[in-house]
């Protein structure tokens, strides 16, 4: 009762601080300091920003303290056009370190994030961090220069860390090892390569792979082993305080700064809590059981921090720690037995905890590695005890980190060996949690020390979430799921025994777009294996996430209308959508209405070939436009009226109940003419928040209010579904997963 009412009250003054609706979008200039090590991408830099003052038009402003910034160098494609640009061309920023004090013009808004099912929460990752607004900095040629206003001390384990990682890069010739020393070193997780964290996941080392509990417990316990031989140096020091009691405090003591060195990390902070927790209770000869130990370290955690319990590495960690202690592994008591039975007792260990975890992996993330336990005998002590001090000791001495690179490219070609072969994961839908917490007990069971006759009644247990199917639509029914992927379209179209994904949503930077951010791991979660991708066309707002759902998805078929020189074809050849093509799933019919055969030989603006999309199960129909504009839309309306009053082949029947708004309600498409042929219920609009282009638009909600069409859009509603056989019923997931932390849209 005392730790939710504290949660409550922290959570009440947090909130005093967001920033005011009126302020967003406004250009506003600030002055204050860089607060943190500036992360760099090809688009340019992002970095924490603590205010000290801001004016609007002249006057003081009221900012959040915390602020989260982009300063975008370059131009870069807005997704409406190959040609067209988001905003104008952007000064190239200037050496950017932390503790500098600037001033900036920005435009800021509240931290709003995609809520999808079993989707990263990125609101509440913002809300542990103190962020209360993100933006960019305004650089045009037409805005105000920043200002580098001076250099303080401000902050300055943030600038050594920035200091380091770059030395590391000019260093390291190669990107990828210098990426994972960088993250290893002062903890940088976004400098290691999209690639290799695809790698690091199918072989279950991604927990190795940054400064995780694994790496501080090592640290620590190498520090302690330090201090005491140090201290047993000294008559007089001994005689004071005994060596294992100065072995102990200088470990946490030694832990804690490199936590806070490595970025001080809620995995860092989570293992300096528990080892601080463990090492007060020996200090004061308090010889507990350890499930209080146990229960102890837990709740010091939560009072440190309330919200990691909704973190996947709080449970996974303090899971894993539960049965170790439950299991009593001799590794923890061995001190000068063979090598060969520390080798035994540490494979134990680990064999242990997978099977212990592999339900909870499950529950969590819908996927779990199959060479997990061969990957990390090797790969848990080559990197806690080869590379990690390798890459620490080039700090001192540049050259280690020649060494330390020559053993990432060793583990780095065994684990992607091993990331090869076609059984390396196991993917099952995500289970409801009473399945997940079965399954977590059947996997303490057969990890504890008991008779196997008691052990054995874990399997039945591990059952529900192991064997665990997603509901699917009934057989004539179908189901929509408009994905919450900011600016662009990606809609999952599941009948009983099928699945089609319409787009593919944004890409928004080289390491980063839609297919990885949100749709693979939906796509996973819910287990679906999808028989065809159509992108309606090119541009990077629906096709920026298609390769990694190609890549994810080998088995389907692509249907587009994209040129035949797009790098996509090289992945997947693709089948030309043309008018008049159809097929039958389930009882449920596909027709594509647009684009003609004919107008893959003129020149048009890539909306125009847009595939438009017709789903149909004879009681229920959705429409899926793309980005046709007002020109198409009098095609298709055109068709309607001529197939409605002679014979025709290709007659287009326009009426839908469902619509997902053509071009994301841009001023351009939604003609009355068109929303009266098709006559939706529904209008689905797939928008990012205050998004640049403003959709969607006002004028064409007007026309949408007229004709008493309800419109749905991703700011408001997050992730929707709609389902044939209930028609009226649209779930909203940032309804139905709403929590305080969430941002709630004007």
């Amino acid at each position: 009762m005392l730790a939710f009412a504290v949660t409550g009250v922290r959570s009440g003054w947090f909130t005093r601080g967001v920033i005011d609706q009126a302020l967003e979008g406004r250009d506003i200039t600030v002055t204050g300091t860089v607060a943190a090590m500036p992360q760099r991408n090809e688009a340019g830099l992002r970095f924490r920003f603590d205010t000290e003052s801001a004016q609007l038009d002249g006057q003081a402003a009221q900012l959040p303290q915390r602020l989260e910034l982009a300063w975008y160098s370059g131009v870069f494609a807005r997704g409406d056009g190959p040609g067209e640009l988001m905003g104008e061309l952007q000064r190239v920023p200037a050496p950017l370190e932390a503790g500098q004090r600037w001033q900036f013009t920005v435009r800021l808004k509240a931290p709003h994030g995609a809520i999808n099912p079993h989707g990263f929460d990125y609101e509440l990752w913002q809300w542990e961090q103190g962020v209360q607004a993100t933006g960019y900095v305004r650089a045009g040629p037409k805005d105000p220069a920043p200002e580098r206003l001076a250099d303080t001390w401000q902050h300055p384990v943030e600038w050594a860390r920035g200091s380091l990682r770059e030395q590391i890069f000019e260093r390291v010739t190669d990107v990828k090892s210098a990426g994972l020393i960088a993250a290893l070193v002062v903890g940088d997780q976004g400098a290691i390569d999209r690639s290799d964290w695809d790698v690091f996941r199918a072989t279950g080392v991604a927990h190795l792979m940054s400064i995780s509990g694994v790496h501080v417990t090592m640290f620590a316990w190498g520090a302690a082993l330090l201090v005491g031989w140090l201290w047993r140096r000294s008559n007089w020091l001994c005689l004071r305080i005994s060596a294992p009691s100065a072995a102990l405090v200088g470990g946490i003591f030694l832990a804690l700064a490199y936590a806070l060195f490595s970025g001080w990390g809620v995995p860092a902070q989570r293992t300096v809590l528990m080892l601080a927790t463990v090492g007060v209770l020996r200090l004061l000869g308090l010889r507990w059981p350890w499930p209080l130990v146990w229960l102890l370290a837990c709740a010091v955690v939560v009072l440190a921090d309330p919200w990691a319990m909704m973190q996947a590495g709080f449970w996974l960690s303090f899971v894993a720690v539960g049965v170790l202690f439950a299991t009593y592994s001799r590794a923890l008591y061995i001190s000068n037995t063979r090598a060969r039975d520390r080798f035994i007792s540490s494979f134990h260990e680990q064999w242990v905890i997978t099977l212990a975890l592999t339900p909870l992996t499950l529950l969590l993330f819908g996927q779990v590695s199959v060479v997990g336990l061969l990957a990390n005998a090797l790969a848990i002590p080559w990197v806690t005890l080869l590379v990690t001090p390798l890459a620490m000791l080039g700090a001192f001495l540049p050259g280690f980190w020649d060494a330390a690179a020559w053993a990432i490219a060793f583990m780095g070609a065994f684990l992607g060996w091993l990331a090869a072969w076609p059984w390396a994961t196991y993917s099952a839908a995500q289970a409801p949690m009473w399945a997940g917490a079965a399954g977590v007990m059947g996997g303490a069971l057969l990890a504890l020390r008991l008779p196997w006759r008691w052990r054995l009644m874990g399997v039945p247990l591990l059952m529900p979430v192991l064997l665990w199917q997603a509901p699917q639509p009934p057989v004539g029914q179908f189901e929509l799921l408009a994905a919450d992927i900011g600016q662009g379209n990606a809609v999952l179209v599941r009948t009983a025994h099928h699945a089609l994904l319409y787009d593919s949503g944004p890409r928004f930077s080289r390491e980063s777009d839609a297919g990885h951010r949100v749709l693979v791991p939906l796509l996973r979660a819910l287990d679906v294996p999808l028989d065809r991708l159509v992108l309606s066309h090119r541009d990077i707002d629906h096709t920026g996430g298609a390769q990694a759902v190609l890549l994810m998805q080998p088995q389907a078929t692509l249907l587009s209308s994209i040129e035949l020189e797009n790098s996509l074809q090289a992945l997947r050849p693709a089948q030309r959508c043309v008018t008049g093509q159809h097929w039958h799933w389930d009882s449920v019919s596909f027709e594509v209405l647009h684009p003609q055969a004919d107008d893959y030989g003129d020149v048009h603006k890539t909306n125009a070939m847009s595939c438009t999309l017709r789903i149909s199960n004879g009681t229920q129909t959705a429409l899926l436009a793309g980005d046709i504009e007002r020109a198409q839309e009098a095609q298709l309306v055109d068709r309607s009226l001529v197939g409605a009053s002679s014979v025709d082949t290709f007659k287009t029947d326009l009426h839908a109940d469902v619509l997902l708004v053509p071009h994301h309600g841009s001023k351009t498409s939604s003609s009355a003419a068109f929303l009266d042929a098709v006559q939706p219920r529904i209008a689905l609009v797939q928008a990012g928040y205050r998004n640049h282009f403003g959709h969607p638009a006002g004028p064409v909600l007007v026309r949408y209010a007229e004709r008493h069409i309800t419109v749905i859009d991703s700011p408001h509603c997050g992730a929707a579904t709609w389902e044939s056989w209930q028609p009226e019923q649209v779930r909203c997931e940032r309804e139905v997963q709403r929590r305080y932390w969430h941002h709630l849209v004007p």
